[in-house]
């Protein structure tokens, strides 16, 4: 690709809402499920873009706390059509998965729009209508590459809380520096939640996790045995073949996964009790400005790290697809109601390695397959 082209892609001239842009399909997101959606689309030949609310492409995983590394090995975190390029026992960080999506964008030459925000989608006239920042893009079929969590969740009491404690959600947490001196109470006990809580520990605070146990894979990931296993039991197998919509097991745990947290998969309980982390119970309520546990008792926490999770936030979708938890409502990606309309990225969408960096690619591949198949009908 020449300078000139390449200038062109990226510095666009502005466009008018009453300049509508037009593309056989639009991708909404640009993280590992739109640019494995965007590489099988580019291999059949369509005209399409890719719209992301970021600046930059992998921005999402930048935005990570400073210490995070993949759960998964390198040999798992690669999208079709290039390998990851790290050992392939290694477990990489959030910035080298970062640069390799954006790579990735660009070694394919994926036509990204970074930062433009989608406020709506709806459909007019027998075609999708996306509304993005005074920009109109209009399409016949649209896939929504996503996941289930954009919206910070955290509980109403938290407002209740003295202002003197520092509350962070996950997502805003980089690194121990945030915090002020003193106790942090760690709200949520995934795999986010420990990994950040034994962290703390280091540091030399007093930590709390809070919540329910997730469960945990049965061996240490870090051991030669733990990573067979991982590779070829847990994340190859159970993961990709076992638990799908297709087999009987998978039918039954799905709606199970879908309402419960993953089990700790790189840290275990006995890393938690090893730092010194104290497990409580859920935190229930706020009470003279503390967090209050469910049997009752208040923490004096100078700081609350909030790893409740997300919620959808699929509200900007103007179509009657979305159910009471505000999730849509389809079969394996594809909306039978509204034609031309599918998502990748949901979580156990097809199996429960759909949200996964090594599952997303099966998905994107069986959906523009049946997106080309529809194309070739009309």
């Amino acid at each position: 690709m020449n300078a000139a082209v390449q200038l062109h892609r990226y510095f666009e001239p502005a466009h008018t809402a009453a300049e509508p842009e037009r593309y056989d399909v639009i991708v909404i997101g640009g993280g590992q499920a739109g640019l494995s959606v965007g590489y099988y689309l580019r291999r059949r030949g369509l005209d399409f873009a890719i719209l992301d609310a970021s600046e930059r492409v992998g921005d999402v995983w930048r935005k990570r706390w400073d210490s995070l590394k993949l759960f998964t090995p390198a040999r798992f975190d690669a999208l079709v059509g290039m390998p990851f390029p790290a050992p392939p026992d290694s477990f990489p960080t959030h910035e080298q998965m970062a640069d390799y999506l954006e790579a990735y964008a660009r070694r394919f030459e994926l036509p990204v729009k970074n930062g433009v925000r989608v406020e709506s989608l709806r459909r007019e006239n027998g075609v999708y209508v996306i509304e993005a920042a005074g920009r109109r893009f209009v399409a016949d079929q649209v896939v929504v590459a996503m996941g289930n969590f954009q919206v910070q969740n955290t509980p109403a009491f938290a407002a209740q809380l003295d202002p003197s404690v520092v509350q962070l959600h996950a997502s805003q947490y980089k690194n121990p520096a945030q915090l002020r001196e003193g106790s942090v109470l760690v709200a949520g006990a995934g795999n986010s939640g420990a990994e950040i809580a034994i962290e703390l520990a280091k540091s030399g605070r007093r930590v709390w996790v809070a919540g329910p146990s997730t469960g945990e894979v049965g061996f240490k990931m870090s051991s030669f045995w733990g990573r067979l296993l991982l590779a070829r039991l847990l994340l190859r197998f159970v993961f990709h073949r076992l638990l799908t919509i297709r087999t009987p097991m998978g039918r039954k745990a799905r709606p199970k996964m879908l309402r419960h947290a993953t089990p700790l998969i790189r840290t275990r309980t006995s890393d938690l009790l090893g730092a010194g982390v104290q497990r409580v119970g859920r935190v229930t309520a706020a009470e003279a400005g503390r967090p209050v546990l469910e049997d009752g008792s208040r923490l004096d926490a100078a700081n609350v790290i909030w790893c409740t999770g997300f919620t959808p936030g699929f509200s900007w979708i103007k179509l009657p697809i979305l159910d009471e938890r505000g999730l849509p409502r389809h079969e394996a990606g594809i909306v039978p109601d509204h034609p031309g309309l599918y998502f990748v990225g949901l979580h156990f969408l097809y199996s429960m390695s759909s949200s996964m960096i090594h599952g997303v690619s099966r998905d994107a591949e069986r959906i523009t397959r049946h997106l080309a198949s529809v194309r070739h009908a009309m």
